[in-house]
């Protein structure tokens, strides 16, 4: 019998513990690092978070008419409209930063033929948020804010909340920047098995009655924004299936020469 007081099966307890508390001590280092990057971009930018403010606001109150300006119903609201906006933005400008960190991370528990896949898709997506949010501010907002300042009646005059406005065009950049990352959600869930080209492909009018109701939850409820937002979606959808088409047609190619170099 083996002796209860043995010190053996907590040494071995303490050793299969051991690889766990390395990854939690990886992950707060991470964690701490991401944060600090923000921050730093935060205090940069803090000076000029007015200007910034300004900058987002410039597709309102170019169509406002003269001598209109936007108010502040909150007596906090002149400090944290613009403080908000400009965390939101630093954190915007150090997604790069922030996902290296997330890379860093798992990178070590990945083969390297999905390493060579994961790193490209990384970039894509920071590439596409960014085009989002940039379809959004030069392409959606003017083409909004012209039905919504010509529409209404003619004795009431257009005078917009700064907090209400920014939760407004967070809202939309926030919708674009992530409707933008269909091309990489498709290719994802074609290269891991969850579906496959032709399955997607015969259910495209599903999909685009689906971009719609996206389009209508996430957009105020007016047919442009909601049709700017959708056909964008249909379309970058249309882009991950060409994309995992692309994959799939390659990649027995390279699967041919992969058993090639490892016959003797």
């Amino acid at each position: 019998m083996s002796d209860p007081h043995d010190p053996q099966p907590s040494a071995s307890g303490e050793a299969a513990h051991a690889p766990l508390i390395e990854h939690l001590i990886e992950l707060r280092s991470r964690l701490l690092r991401a944060t600090v990057v923000v921050l730093v971009v935060f205090a940069a930018l803090y000076g000029f978070s007015n200007q910034i403010y300004l900058y987002v606001a410039e597709p309102l109150m170019a169509l406002l008419p003269p001598g209109s300006q936007m108010i502040a119903t909150e007596v906090a609201s002149p400090f944290l409209a613009p403080f908000k906006l400009t965390l939101v933005v630093a954190l915007f400008l150090a997604i790069p930063a922030v996902l290296y960190q997330a890379w860093a991370f798992i990178a070590p528990g990945l083969y390297e033929n999905e390493k060579a896949l994961a790193l490209p898709l990384l970039a894509s997506s920071i590439l596409l948020f960014y085009a989002g949010a940039a379809f959004a501010y030069y392409v959606v907002f003017p083409l909004l804010f012209q039905f919504f300042t010509t529409t209404g009646p003619e004795n009431v005059a257009i005078m917009t909340d700064i907090n209400q406005y920014l939760n407004f065009v967070l809202k939309l950049f926030f919708a674009f920047g992530v409707a933008f990352e269909i091309p990489i959600a498709t290719f994802l869930l074609i290269w891991t098995g969850a579906t496959s080209v032709e399955v997607l492909s015969k259910k495209r009018p599903y999909i685009v009655i689906a971009c719609f109701v996206v389009g209508m939850l996430l957009t105020p409820p007016d047919v442009i924004s909601q049709s700017l937002l959708a056909i964008p979606m249909w379309l970058l959808f249309e882009v991950g299936i060409l994309a995992a088409r692309a994959f799939k047609r390659r990649r027995p190619a390279s699967d041919d020469e992969a058993s090639q170099q490892q016959a003797p």
